[in-house]
């Protein structure tokens, strides 16, 4: 089961976390911390796939994807497989590159919301439901464009509406 998945700055700013299993609101900054310091301190061209025990309990591991200034992080038990973790990764950050364009931490930062559709259509309740890029973005962009309708949909028929504009 994936646990968490988390996206973090090369500064150690968490930009996504969204945890699969509770954990304390409180605890979050600490294993954000724990997973930086973790990461920023592994040299390039070392294994993506990562023990964790000490972070998050016993038989933990995360892969990650270091791209540019942000850090793909996604931590897992061992019922799942660590080769198709870091091709989901992968999924992940193609995914988002179509979105925006070439993801950067920017387009994160002001698009939070797409970011956790994305991942809600990939990931539900830690358990992998869609792994095509191309489906993920179709999904995307029905539920934005089902979004756009709802908002210029009034619920004020236009005859009152047009009453009260003079």
């Amino acid at each position: 089961m994936i646990q968490a998945v988390m996206v973090i700055s090369t500064l150690g700013k968490p930009r996504l976390l969204k945890f699969y299993n509770f954990q304390d609101p409180e605890k979050h900054q600490e294993l954000v911390r724990g997973v930086f310091q973790l990461l920023s301190a592994r040299p390039e061209g070392v294994s993506n796939f990562v023990e964790t025990d000490a972070i998050f309990g016993p038989g933990t591991k995360l892969v990650y994807k270091h791209l540019a200034t942000l850090y793909f992080v996604f931590v897992f038990d061992g019922s799942e497989n660590e080769l198709a973790m870091l091709d989901l990764v992968q999924v992940f950050v193609e995914t988002l590159n179509r979105c925006f364009k070439n993801v950067c931490e920017l387009d994160i930062v002001f698009n939070f919301n797409k970011l956790h559709t994305v991942l809600d259509e990939m990931i539900l309740g830690g358990q992998v439901i869609e792994t095509s890029s191309e489906l993920i973005m179709k999904s995307v962009e029905e539920i934005v464009r089902l979004e756009k309708q709802s908002s210029t949909t009034s619920l004020i028929p236009k005859s009152i509406s047009e009453r009260f504009s003079r």
